[in-house]
Parts: C-alpha cells; sequence; structure tokens
C-alpha cells in the first residue's frame, strides 16, 4: 500500500519530549515520504544510521538554493536563495572546502582547551555579579547568553559593546515568525557590522579570528563578512541555548543534578548526554540529492529533499538503551547533536568547553539553584530554529 507524504511532525506533548509521531515512524517506517510546505514531496529520516549514512554521502547536497524549507515563514519563498559569500554551511565541495579550512586551525582540542581559564573567568564574574545582585534572576540573561557571547566576541575580535545589536539580530535570523523583511533587515545588519570591521583588522591586526581572516589574500572581504557573521550568530545563540536548556533539564530531573554535585567528574559525561538528550537543532536539517540514491530499499530520485531528524536519531534505541531516560552517568559518544560528515559543526569542541565550566562553575558556586517559578512556566523556544528557554528564573 503507498504511503501517503507527511508533514514535519513538531508537536511536543512535553517541553523535553520529542513529538510522539517520531517515535512511531522511527519504528514502523524510518524513511518515509514527507511533503514539504511548498508542495515538493521529499522524505523524512528518523533512525540513527539511516541519518548519519545520508549526512556522509557526498550524493546528497548542502547547496541551499537546492534545499525545500520544513516549515514555512512568513513571507519568505520556500526555496532559499544561494549561499551568500562566506556561508559554507550552504555549500558543497570544492567551495566548501576552500572556505572551511582557513577556519579549521583555529578550532583544534588543543587551542580550545587553551580557552578553557579565560571560559572560566567569565563564568566565575556572571556568577559573582548573580551573587551580589541576590535571588532571582534569570539564568539565561545573566548566566547563558553572557558567557558563549563574549567568549566568540574575543575569539573573533568583535566588540562585547555590540552585543545587543548582534543578539537581536540573531534572533530575528533564527525565529520561525520572522518574516522575510525582518530576517533580511537582521542579515543585512549582522553582514554590515562585520564587513565594517574587516579594513581596521586588515590595517591593525590582533590576535583574533577575523585579523587572520582579514590577512588571507585568498579571501574577498565579502566573504570575511560571511565567515566573520557565521561565527557570530552561530557560535553564541546555540551554545547559551545549550546552556539554559541543559540546567532546565536537570531542574527537571533534580536525581540527574545530584549526581554530578555528588561526583562533579560526571561534568563531561553529562555534557554529551544533554546533547544528545536534547539536540537544539530540534527540526533536524536538510539535504537534496544530487542523484537517484537508494537507501533502504527505498529510491530517492534526483533534486528530492531529504529532512534528517537528529532529534529522533538521538533517541534512536538501536543506538542508545532507553534513550528517553537522562542519564549524565551514560556514554553518549557517537551522539549526532553536532551533525555528522563533513559538514559536523566545526566550532563542536569550544561548544563542549563553554559548557563543561559552565555546568561545573554554576553547580558549584549554586549548590542550592533551584527554580523561581514553576518550570510548567517557563516559556520555551517552540518557534525559533534552535530549541531552548526564552528564560529560566532561578534562585538559590
Amino acid at each position: 500500500m503507498p504511503q501517503h507524504p507527511i508533514n514535519l511532525p513538531t508537536a511536543r506533548p512535553a517541553p523535553l519530549d520529542l513529538p510522539v509521531e517520531l517515535a512511531d515512524l522511527r519504528r514502523d517506517r524510518p524513511l518515509t515520504r514527507m511533503v514539504f510546505p511548498d508542495g515538493h514531496e521529499g522524505w523524512l529520516v528518523t533512525s540513527y544510521t539511516g541519518v548519519r549514512d545520508v549526512l556522509a554521502d557526498p550524493r546528497f547536497s548542502r547547496r541551499s538554493e537546492l534545499l525545500h524549507r520544513q516549515i514555512a515563514r512568513p513571507g519568505k519563498a520556500t526555496t532559499p536563495p544561494p549561499a551568500p559569500p562566506g556561508f559554507f554551511i550552504g555549500m558543497d565541495p570544492p567551495d566548501h572546502t576552500r572556505l572551511r579550512r582557513h577556519l579549521t586551525g583555529q578550532f583544534t582540542v588543543r587551542r580550545m582547551n587553551q580557552l578553557q581559564h579565560r571560559i572560566g573567568e567569565i563564568a566565575d564574574d556572571c556568577l559573582t555579579a548573580m551573587v551580589e545582585h541576590g535571588p532571582p534572576m534569570d539564568l539565561v540573561e545573566a548566566f547563558a547568553l553572557p558567557i558563549p557571547s563574549l567568549i566568540i566576541c574575543e575569539l573573533l575580535g568583535v566588540p562585547y559593546t555590540e552585543r545587543e545589536r548582534f543578539q537581536r539580530d540573531t534572533a530575528a535570523l533564527f525565529s520561525l515568525e520572522s518574516t522575510k523583511e525582518e530576517a533580511a533587515a537582521a542579515f543585512a545588519s549582522l553582514t554590515g557590522f562585520i564587513l565594517s570591521l574587516v579594513p581596521g583588522k586588515r590595517d591593525n591586526p590582533t590576535d583574533d579570528m577575523l585579523s587572520g581572516l582579514a590577512a588571507n589574500d585568498a579571501l574577498t572581504d565579502d566573504e570575511i563578512a560571511g565567515m566573520g557573521m557565521l561565527l557570530l550568530f552561530a557560535g553564541h545563540e546555540t551554545t547559551a541555548s545549550m546552556l539554559g536548556l541543559g540546567v532546565y533539564a536537570l531542574l527537571r530531573h533534580p536525581e540527574q543534578l545530584a549526581r554530578i554535585q555528588a561526583d562533579p567528574g560526571l561534568v563531561d559525561n553529562a555534557v554529551e548526554e544533554l546533547l544528545r538528550y536534547l539536540t537544539i537543532v530540534h527540526l533536524g536539517t536538510l539535504r537534496t540529492a544530487l542523484q537517484d540514491v537508494e537507501i533502504d530499499g527505498h529510491l530517492i530520485k534526483k533534486d528530492e529533499c531529504v529532512s534528517l531528524s537528529l532529534p529522533a536519531a538521538n533517541h534512536d534505541p538501536a543506538r542508545f538503551t532507553d534513550p528517553e531516560r537522562l542519564d549524565v552517568g551514560r556514554s553518549a559518544v557517537g551522539h549526532v547533536g553536532f551533525g555528522h560528515g563533513i559538514h559536523q559543526c566545526l566550532g563542536q569542541q569550544l561548544a563542549r568547553i563553554v559548557l563543561r565550566v559552565g555546568y561545573a562553575k554554576l553547580l558549584a558556586r549554586l549548590p542550592g539553584l533551584r527554580p523561581a517559578v514553576p518550570l510548567e512556566d517557563v516559556p520555551m523556544r517552540d518557534a525559533m530554529a534552535i530549541y531552548g528557554v526564552h528564560s529560566l528564573p532561578v534562585t538559590w
């Protein structure tokens, strides 16, 4: 019997639960027909092996103009335009390879580990300000957002005094409710901001990423601005969401919070488990077939778009035992929270260090941390491309 194409399941029965349909699909038909808002009929992949296989397969493209939006957005074209200069996440090799290699050396594990002390200083400063202010406080505003914002500003060489501007523009870009005009204005604002910094970085370089990019004759100013903007808005928004949502998850599972407090050595494990369990790229990611490809007995035809559910993959019982349970002692190595293949998150090591230091410092400094409002009243980022909490009032 032919399958009727489905829409992407997005309705959560509870803030930390995945849509029920994803588990049903993964069990019964992990590769299923899906209809996109523009009427395009493609595919939805919900199994761990299926998601990883497609992400690693060069026969599937990440080029923006070949994709179809899986969520309708007000006034926006259903097929995105080509990636702007420097936006290598929307490109395939060789363009993707040429641009990304200029940054790979900046995000080594060794360099990220060297930043651990500075990240700790920033976290300590935030916590000191919280203690001096006294409870209650919004953990997102006081802790989760400033730490990654300040560290990415220092890495890039972007004035932290401009944080309200780029945080506002970033929120508009990630919002599923932004109109075409609002998103375009935010994009132009961010790109223009980074572009305005390039001449100064070239004339008076300092020890930061933008200065390094500006000194590279192989890159145009527009490419430098695009790469810098990509790092700025992706680097702080995602990690800030993980910091806030991770604490929210631990507050909803106080027995797991108590385990970390009793054994701080569990923090590294807890970070990987939270990345798996929460999977903040909650709508998944997209690829388009460049040729006919057969997967699990199904023919994916050339030009058909494939939606890859990263949350469903990270909750696949064929890969993770009892996946719906948050277990900070679990080895969650191999999760796809950062993606997989050539587009795997470039800044994943930086994100891990920020999360490890952030959670450890917070729980050590404020051992009595608890919600200041009923957790059911915490506003969730349902209408954002990156899941999380808009705010998290806490006391201690």
